[in-house]
């Protein structure tokens, strides 16, 4: 795949993430999105027993900081020691290291409260955007990324991206379900992933197509 295309497509979903994040942040503020906030929380918890909440406990559990550092761990070791890999190796520190900075500036400008709805768990600190969510995409988003180059079968194409998507959509319910976010810091959370990943990549690529050796490298791996 060419590398201008490459920039240009994360030039632009950075640009979407952000409008798109911008009018969710927008509607929070304005307290807009009450009614659809407490719809989808009602028709989320709706489902709850003591089954599915075991489920979401443990979908929560893999999207804390604790899980994400082991699972950044060992997809560093993995990138280091089985791909040999260190300018994608730099890429992955560097967003997954933003995205929770990037988050706590974000959730002290909102300060926004956690639902007191119906809580299955005790937490604290600000609701918008989650923590989680950003977490959860970021680290299985990029993952994807780097993944996606040294893997040349549709197949194994369609599994990781199916993968991902099912881990961040379900670590995102889960803090539905259990009580301690709104549907839109969920929404948020993901938006504002998107960007922060979407512009790591465009200044990744930026620098990639600045370095012939390395341009053609990735070339050949995508």
């Amino acid at each position: 795949m060419n590398v201008k295309f490459q920039l240009t497509r994360a030039f632009l979903i950075s640009l979407v993430a952000l409008l798109a994040f911008s009018v969710v942040a927008m509607l929070v503020r304005a307290e807009k999105i009450v009614d659809f906030d407490h719809a989808v929380i009602s028709a989320v918890q709706s489902q709850e027993s003591p089954f599915l909440t075991r489920i979401m406990e443990f979908f929560t559990m893999i999207g804390s900081t604790l899980a994400v550092v082991i699972i950044c761990l060992l997809i560093l070791f993995f990138l280091y020691k089985v791909l040999h890999h260190r300018h994608e190796l730099l890429l992955f520190i560097v967003v997954v290291a933003g995205s929770p900075l990037l988050n706590h500036v974000l959730k002290e400008i909102f300060q926004r409260a956690r639902p007191d709805l119906h809580r299955l768990i005790d937490i604290g600190g600000y609701s918008f955007p989650s923590g989680h969510a950003m977490n959860a995409l970021t680290v299985y988003g990029i993952l994807t990324f780097l993944l996606w180059r040294h893997i040349f079968n549709r197949t194994g194409r369609s599994l990781l991206l199916l993968f991902s998507t099912f881990v961040v959509f379900m670590i995102g319910v889960s803090r539905i379900y259990l009580g301690v976010h709104y549907p839109s810091d969920i929404i948020g959370g993901y938006l504002a992933s998107g960007f922060w990943i979407a512009t790591s990549i465009w200044f990744f690529q930026w620098y990639i197509e600045r370095q012939p050796h390395l341009a053609s490298r990735m070339l050949k791996r995508s």
